[in-house]
């Protein structure tokens, strides 16, 4: 396959990494031509028009996603493009219309429901291992905090971080997010106030079955990155994300046995891998589209209640906010 890449930012150099070894023909282009030819170099790819391509795949600043996703639908290029789909509600929703009246295939990247212990998390639970689901807890936690230009443009914490912990919650419970109660607190650098956002949040979330979930996040988890999900349910609980390199000591004296994750592309690097090659298999003809543009949306709306719960301190049901 030829593939196109759009982007050349952190994740994008990532994805052409990546790509380098899946496509037979890697095309790449970003706003710094400099920047392009030299990837393209590294990787034995070529600088040229990412569209002109079996696949494209969008690795460009959030604001330009809408964009570049019709632009790849109204061309019937097969994409893949970074979460979110669309800074908003209303251009996703024009997103997710595009996407089906042209029959485009578009894959959204929550590479979470391609990391092994989320997968085995979710079929612990589909078999029935684990018995009825009483009770879920999300930890999402950076060891450092964006740069300060990123947060004001971000969709702050809980649009720009906690959408994977929504999405991965509806994909591996089956279930959907009926209302959230939401709090943040800023412990850190000020640009997060300035912005209107929080370095550390914490939420309550409701599902439709009456199952109840938790979720904690912070910008300032010096011990390292750490992400993780625990289901408890009537027969057994598992957790995903937790091993040797959890940045977690216990005070009974287990120590992780491995140096803490760094960060988000060596904690998710074989998910990254499985779920680009998910996407060419999507491209190829040879499987659904793993992650639409409406299951984008549908963890959109759950962080937008979370949002305007935590700004009016209330509990929010996401029926409130979906259009």
């Amino acid at each position: 396959m030829r593939v196109g890449l759009l982007g050349l930012g952190r994740i994008g150099v990532f994805h052409a990494a990546t790509l380098a070894g899946l496509a037979d023909e890697l095309v790449v282009s970003d706003v710094d031509r400099s920047r392009a030819e030299e990837v393209a170099a590294r990787l034995s790819a070529t600088v040229g028009d990412p569209f002109d391509a079996d696949a494209v795949v969008i690795a460009t600043p959030t604001s330009t996603h809408a964009e570049a996703l019709e632009r790849a639908c109204e061309l019937g290029v097969p994409a893949f493009c970074e979460k979110p789909a669309a800074p908003t509600v209303e251009e996703t929703l024009r997103v997710a219309e595009t996407v089906e009246r042209t029959g485009a295939v578009v894959h959204i990247g929550f590479q979470r429901r391609f990391d092994a212990g989320y997968l085995a998390a979710r079929d612990a639970l589909r078999s029935g291992e684990l018995g009825v689901l009483h009770r879920v807890h999300l930890i999402t936690a950076d060891p450092a905090p964006p740069p300060a230009g990123y947060i004001p443009s971000s969709g702050g914490i809980f649009r720009d971080c906690h959408i994977h912990d929504f999405d991965i919650l509806r994909w591996v419970s089956g279930r959907e997010v009926d209302t959230v109660y939401a709090a943040g607190a800023n412990r850190g650098e000020e640009y997060f106030a300035e912005a209107g956002d929080v370095d550390t949040s914490a939420a309550i979330l409701t599902m439709d079955d009456g199952t109840l979930a938790t979720l904690q996040g912070s910008r300032y988890n010096g011990a390292g990155y750490d992400v993780r999900m625990e289901l408890a349910g009537t027969r057994g609980a598992w957790a995903a994300g937790l091993g040797g390199r959890t940045p977690l000591r216990s005070a009974e004296g287990f120590t992780p046995d491995g140096a803490p994750w760094p960060d988000f592309q060596a904690r998710f690097a074989e998910a990254y891998v499985a779920e680009m090659t998910a996407f060419l298999e999507a491209a190829r003809g040879e499987r659904e589209s793993p992650c639409t543009v409406r299951d984008a949306l549908a963890a959109l709306y759950v962080a937008e209640a979370a949002d305007l719960s935590r700004r009016t301190d209330r509990p929010v049901r996401v029926v409130e906010v979906t259009k």
